[in-house]
Parts: structure tokens; sequence; C-alpha cells
């Protein structure tokens, strides 16, 4: 009871330091790590077995929450060697998000996203409806495979650029762009933090996700597409004459010719071996170190400035966080959040999927989703028998979580971003108008996708 107790304190302490932000939130995760380590394993599970006659092994309950050895088994690096059981710390998810973001890094150095934005804009004519259609599906599509916050960094800074040209506003724009972007994220398991979890944890592929989540996302990727225009469009007039001629070009963008070449073919690497990793049976730890060594030999003369820009505090965050999550796996806390989901569900499989999708999807629009993924993927596998597909539940973790944090400027990660870009060049937007736009956008997708689940699946 004590162990229990003190790990659900320290996962209330650490959600509400993330919320607040009062700290860099990775500090706040390996603080509330190291406090699991030592107060739920060290002291609680101890006074616990003193009390009750020992059921708990803090031993095991450390090296399962560790989950070092599992790095080196064959069936880490190599998935037809056998399953993996992980608990704790999710090493394959902290290989691959690195990985990822050093090859991102990477393209970034050469210009490969300003190239891609400006020579998009440069095929359809500059003309403002055109941009604003096609950056909505660049959006969505890189989203599937890189890191929605690259993806909406370099989308927003080129849209604020055009717009100063094309003389037209370009908040809808950047709003469409953010929403699209983490509606792409959901629909591969690379595309979003939360995937990444649920797929490496349950052991789903980049075309299981593709077929399952990808389906749904596609579906409302095309009415979103509508419900944006009509949104937007008086807002997108562009006001006065303008001259193209004095535009950038897009190749002016590639700083490194040689290297946009690499570049490119890395991604295209990574996205083939991501697509074929159920045929091949490389793990995405095995992708994400390979892509990263590639990378980095391909940029020996400029890793200090590839990782200088990496994201390595949001690799550290997810650490520390697996670990809390782990204390309260270990102290079967999990367990019982199941239980009562099913026993208010009274075992009913749609309300059971209802309450999985939105309330990840309410819950994910105010607080970081990563941390909640994380907490709910052990909870839908207690949930998981017969009438209660495991799989079935894992696209509803996914959408609810993925598209929720869409609802409100501080949802998602690519949220932040966006909003950030808009005000520093000097179109800030509040609460108010974030939400007018967003949270219809996102309640609909959640039931379109609440419908196409329950149809195709249940």
């Amino acid at each position: 009871m004590v162990a229990q107790i003190t790990a659900v304190v320290i996962f209330l302490v650490m959600f509400s330091l993330i919320i607040t932000e009062k700290f860099p939130k990775q500090f706040t995760t390996l603080v509330c790590g190291a406090l699991t380590l030592i107060l739920v394993f060290g002291v609680g599970m101890n006074i616990d077995n003193q009390i009750s006659g020992g059921h708990y092994n803090w031993v095991t309950s450390l090296r399962e929450t560790l989950n070092v050895e599992n790095i080196f088994k064959l069936g880490f690096w190599y998935t037809a060697a056998g399953e993996i059981e992980s608990k704790g710390i999710d090493w394959a998810t902290i290989f691959f998000l690195t990985g990822m973001m050093i090859m991102v890094e990477g393209m970034a150095r050469v210009g490969f996203f300003r190239w891609l934005c400006l020579h998009v804009a440069k095929l359809v004519k500059y003309k403002v409806i055109p941009i604003f259609i096609v950056f909505m599906m660049m959006s969505a599509i890189l989203s599937m495979f890189i890191d929605s916050i690259t993806v909406i960094l370099f989308l927003a800074a080129v849209t604020v650029e055009l717009s100063g040209l094309l003389k037209f506003n370009p908040v809808p724009m950047i709003l469409a762009e953010i929403f699209c972007a983490n509606l792409g994220g959901s629909s591969t398991m690379c595309g979003d933090p939360p995937n990444i979890i649920i797929g490496s944890k349950l052991g789903y592929s980049f075309m299981d996700f593709l077929l399952n989540t990808g389906a749904i996302a596609g579906v409302s990727l095309v009415i979103m597409i509508f419900y944006f225009y009509f949104a937007c469009r008086k807002q997108l007039v562009v006001k006065g004459e303008v001259d193209t001629s004095k535009f950038p070009v897009p190749k002016d963008a590639i700083k490194d010719q040689k290297g946009f070449v690499i570049s490119s073919l890395i991604f295209a690497l990574a996205v083939a071996l991501l697509i074929t990793h159920g045929q091949t049976h490389l793990s995405v730890a095995t992708i994400g170190i390979g892509i990263a060594i590639i990378t980095i030999l391909a940029n020996i003369k400029y890793l200090g400035i590839i990782f200088k820009k990496v994201d390595f505090p949001t690799v550290l965050f997810f650490t520390g966080l697996f670990v809390v999550v782990g204390g309260l796996e270990q102290t079967h806390i999990l367990e019982l959040i199941a239980e009562f989901i099913k026993n208010v569900s009274g075992g009913n499989v749609y309300v059971m999927i209802a309450i999985i999708i939105w309330v990840s999807a309410f819950a994910s629009a105010f607080i970081d989703n990563i941390p909640f993924a994380a907490t709910m993927v052990p909870v839908i596998q207690a949930l998981a028998g017969p009438g209660a597909d495991l799989s079935t539940m894992a696209w509803a973790l996914s959408v609810g979580t993925d598209i929720g944090g869409s609802a409100t400027p501080i949802g998602a990660s690519a949220n932040v971003v966006g909003m950030a870009v808009a005000q520093k060049s000097g179109h800030p937007v509040g609460w108010g108008k974030y939400c007018k736009i967003s949270a219809p956008a996102t309640v609909l997708v959640l039931l379109i996708s609440t419908g196409i689940i329950f149809v195709r699946y249940l």
C-alpha cells in the first residue's frame, strides 16, 4: 500500500510540474524517476513487505523498470528472434526517436525543408488557396515520417515568408498546418511520440498503423481540407497586386548540394526501412540507430551543428517518464485503473472504446499526451480480453491522444511551436482565436474516428 501511494503521488506531482512548466520537463521527469527508484522500490516496497509478509521483489521491479538487459537480447534488434516483453524504460523508443532526430537535423542543415516548401509554392504559381490546400496535405504527409515539431517549424516559417510576399494573413494557414501535422502524425508508428510508444510496447509495425489509424487519418484529412477551406477562406484574401518575379528561388534554399542529395537518399532509406520492417523484422531500435550512424558518417564535418540542434532534452524526458510509469506498473496501479474502466463500462466494448478515445482526447488537449500514452498502454493491455481486442483499443488510444492534442494551443508540441512562429512574425494567436477554429475540427475528427472504429472493428 505504501509503495502504491508513493508511486501515485510522484506521478501526480510530475504531471502537475509538467503542466505548470515551472521547471524544464526533462528535469522534472528525471528527478521524479529517481524518486520512484528510491522511494517506491527502495523504501515503499520494503515497508509493504514487512507489513504484509512480502509480496514485492524490489530487485526484480528495479531491473524490469531500468530494462537494460533487453538491449543485449537479439529480439531487441531483430524481432523475428522472439518477442521481448518490455516494461519500464522503452529503450527501443529512445533509440528510434534519437536516430530520427539526428536524421532530421541533417536534412535541415542542407535546407531540405525550405526548398520543399518554396518549390511547392512555385508549382502552384503562388496562388494562396492552392498553397493553403497543398501545405495542409504536405504537413500531414511529412508528419507521417518526420517529427511534427520539425514539420511545423519549417512550414510555419515559410508560410510567414510567403504571407509577406503575397500579402495575406498567415494565421489560418498555420492553424490548418498544425492540425494536419497532428492528424498525419496519428497515421504511422513514427509520426507522433505516443504512436512510437504504443507500437514499440505492443509490437505493431509501421504498416499496422498505416492500415488502421492511417485509414482513419486519410478520411479525416479529406474532410478537414473542406472544413478549413470554408472556415478560413475569407481570411486568405490577397490584398493588392503581387509581383512574383521577386520571390525567392527554391534552389537558393539548398545550402549544400551534395549534402542535399545524400540527405534525401537517407530519408528515402528511412522511409523504406520503416515501411518494410514488418517483413525485414528489423526493430525500430535498429532502424533508428542505423539511420543515425549513416547520417553521422555523411555529416562528419558538421556534427557540431547537428548535435547542437538535436532535441536531447526530449530524450531525457522520455527516460525519466518511463521510470515513473514503471513505478505505477510494478505496484499494480495501472491494473486498478483498467479494472475501474471495465467496471464503469459494464464490460460493454463500445463504451470501453468510447472512453479510451474521448478521455484520451480530453486529457491530451490540456496535458502532455506522451506521459498519458505511456500510462495508458499497460491499462489497455489489462483491459484486453474476449470481445475487447487489444489492437482495437490501441488504435483508439492512438487517435485519441494524437488528435485530442489539436484542440488547444498547449495540447501538442507542434501547436506551441506554430504559435511561437506566428507570434514572432507579429501575428499573435490567443486561446480564443485558436480554439474557435481548431476545437470544432478536433471534435469532428474524433466523431469520425469513433464511428469508423465502431463500424470497422466492433
